[in-house]
């Protein structure tokens, strides 16, 4: 068996380093993307809640290791050279956006409609309507499934590892092909999710039960 050394715990960290980074890409970039689906299906026109419903069934109805697939190879058959990380980037933002969206609907649509008609009867246009009353309370309710969805991004990004793409989990199989110590490689690489993962749940968990206590 080979030594755990200085040199095999820098190249987790740095495997780290990328799941970090990629987790900020896709919710960052899905956030972006999926305030615009969740608009679009809160509209008032049909073709855009039917177009972004489609969207979402999309990316929600297929696994997520398959969009990986499809956004890696099919960008390269369309004759494009992409990196891997680049490939894997906009899978995340994609697969995220349409979670994000749809979570965020549902906050957009738990907003009374009297606030909405109140609104209206002040002359307020669509603009300042979402800002300045709709949305902060809408995210501000989707807040705990936004924080929830985040964790399952961060778990998610081992999936990337298919395309080439060397993140945490797939840095420590590289370390346990090199060292021949899988249970203690995987057991750091599994330390490492939890220590990042657990507080993020805690404080879900924490928001969920002060917006239920605030309800009551």
């Amino acid at each position: 068996m080979g030594v755990i050394g200085q040199n095999e715990m820098l190249f987790l960290l740095q495997g780290l380093k990328w799941t970090l980074l990629l987790s900020a890409i896709g919710f960052i970039g899905g956030g972006i993307i999926g305030l615009v689906i969740a608009l679009a299906r809160t509209s008032a026109h049909s073709a855009l809640r039917k177009t972004a419903a489609g969207y979402i069934s999309i990316f929600q109805g297929t696994p997520l290791l398959m969009q990986l697939f499809v956004v890696y190879y099919g960008i390269g058959l369309l004759g494009f050279s992409i990196e891997a990380w680049v490939a894997v980037a906009i899978a995340f933002t994609l697969h995220a956006s349409a979670f994000l969206g749809e979570i965020w609907r549902g906050g957009i649509q738990a907003i009374p409609k009297g606030q909405t008609e109140a609104a209206n009867a002040l002359g307020l246009h669509y603009v300042s309507r979402m800002k300045d009353v709709v949305l902060p309370q809408a995210l501000k309710i989707s807040l705990p499934a936004t924080v929830g969805f985040l964790v399952q991004l961060i778990k998610g990004t081992s999936l990337a590892a298919i395309v080439g793409f060397i993140e945490l989990a797939r840095a420590g199989q590289i370390v346990s092909n090199q060292t021949y110590r899988p249970l203690l490689i995987f057991g750091i690489v599994g330390a490492i999710y939890f220590i990042i993962c657990w507080p993020l749940s805690l404080y879900g968990g924490r928001l969920e039960n002060r917006m239920a206590k605030a309800a009551r």
